[in-house]
């Protein structure tokens, strides 16, 4: 039996009207499609969303056909109810506000953070890497806070929006920033310090529960696992494949990992950096906050990235084909560069939902 960390993996996905790319509410009937087969589609907080959910994974080929395979359900079960299955952070073209899920938590979550709740039709991706511990959870999650935003530029899958260029490769997490226990998290001491600053959140009325805190980085609230949800939906699951096997090297470096690999950031040099990637993503620059505190491109401090976590990538079998990957999305292109490459053909949202569409499907 292999001593690594196993992995797991969430993807939110967008359903949208077929001809107009509008977003629509069938998530109920996708789900009940998909549960006839076998398999259990998570309903999000808009009904336009859906969520599939991996079992716990040993390796990244094993990772690769689950994915395929809940994409397939999910992407037949949208087109058995009129609808089409895509794998964008953000919908190209919206409605005014989006129904919330009739469920009686993402209710009340409605009637506390009111038009938050209801702008949403937000999509990432959530890996979850198992640890031995909480305080182990901290520690992981102290040792990604500054390099986060390199995933985030990795992923960047939100550049159109509302029928428009936002200026951002990921815009969703530029929305996703007004939630009040969102971003990346403070640094910790221990797991009793995070849970003390859960609780300030909590008796503040800014989570309803643990399941609220959307920090980037966070010990999962029902697995023995930490979370890492900084990514935008990866626009293929090649992409999703390569960002879950950096985080499960990030995790498994971080728990033998110096102290002093993993500074404590000042918050301005934390959002400074997110702001970069949001705006930069793949194709411009990222800070590098661990070494020199300038930015550089984001190709180049992700390959660094890989290089430093090399060794765990080598005992996972999966170096080369991170390298290989990440060679791959660089020239290519992520799914903000395709989504811009569709619109800057004729400036028509109908181009990037065929093009995010196709993604969504690739390697089937």
């Amino acid at each position: 039996m292999s001593d690594h960390p196993t992995v797991g993996v969430e993807e939110e996905f967008l359903l949208v009207d077929p001809q107009r790319g509008e977003p629509v509410a069938r998530n109920t009937a996708v789900a009940d499609h998909a549960a006839a087969r076998g398999v259990r589609l998570q309903l999000e907080l808009t009904s336009c969303q859906i969520e599939t959910t991996t079992a716990v994974m040993s390796n990244s080929s094993e990772l690769r056909a689950e994915l395929t395979r809940l994409r397939r359900i999910a992407t037949e079960g949208a087109e058995a109810n009129g609808a089409r299955l895509l794998a964008v952070a953000l919908p190209p073209t919206v409605p005014h506000e989006f129904p919330v899920t009739n469920t009686p938590r993402y209710c009340m979550i409605a009637d506390q953070f009111g038009m938050l709740a209801h702008e949403q039709g937000i999509c990432g991706c959530h890996v979850h890497v198992a640890v031995p511990s909480r305080d182990a959870a901290i520690r992981a999650s102290n040792w990604m806070r500054p390099r986060l935003h390199l995933l985030l530029a990795l992923t960047a899958n939100s550049a159109i929006y509302r029928n428009a260029d936002t200026g951002y490769a990921s815009f969703r997490s530029m929305l996703w920033t007004r939630w009040p226990s969102s971003g990346p998290p403070p640094h910790f001491d221990s797991a009793a310090d995070y849970d003390a600053a859960l609780n300030v959140m909590r008796n503040a009325g800014a989570v309803l529960d643990d399941g609220m805190i959307y920090w980037d980085v966070r010990p999962s609230a029902n697995f023995p696992t930490v979370e890492v949800r900084v990514a935008d939906i990866p626009a293929t699951v090649a992409e999703t494949v390569l960002l879950a096997t950096l985080i499960r090297a990030g995790v498994m470096t971080a728990l033998e990992a110096d102290c002093e690999e993993t500074p404590q950031l000042a918050d301005h040099a934390l959002r400074a950096s997110y702001w970069r990637s949001a705006r930069d993503g793949l194709c411009g620059k990222a800070m590098d906050l661990v070494q020199t505190q300038a930015a550089a491109p984001a190709r180049v401090l992700l390959a660094d990235l890989a290089e430093r976590i090399r060794p765990a990538l080598e005992d996972l079998g999966d170096y080369d084909m991170a390298r290989d990957e990440l060679a791959r999305i660089v020239g290519e292109g992520n799914g903000a560069m395709r989504q811009r490459r569709a619109w800057q053909r004729r400036g028509e949202v109908a181009d990037v939902i065929a093009e995010m569409a196709t993604a969504t499907v690739a390697g089937f």
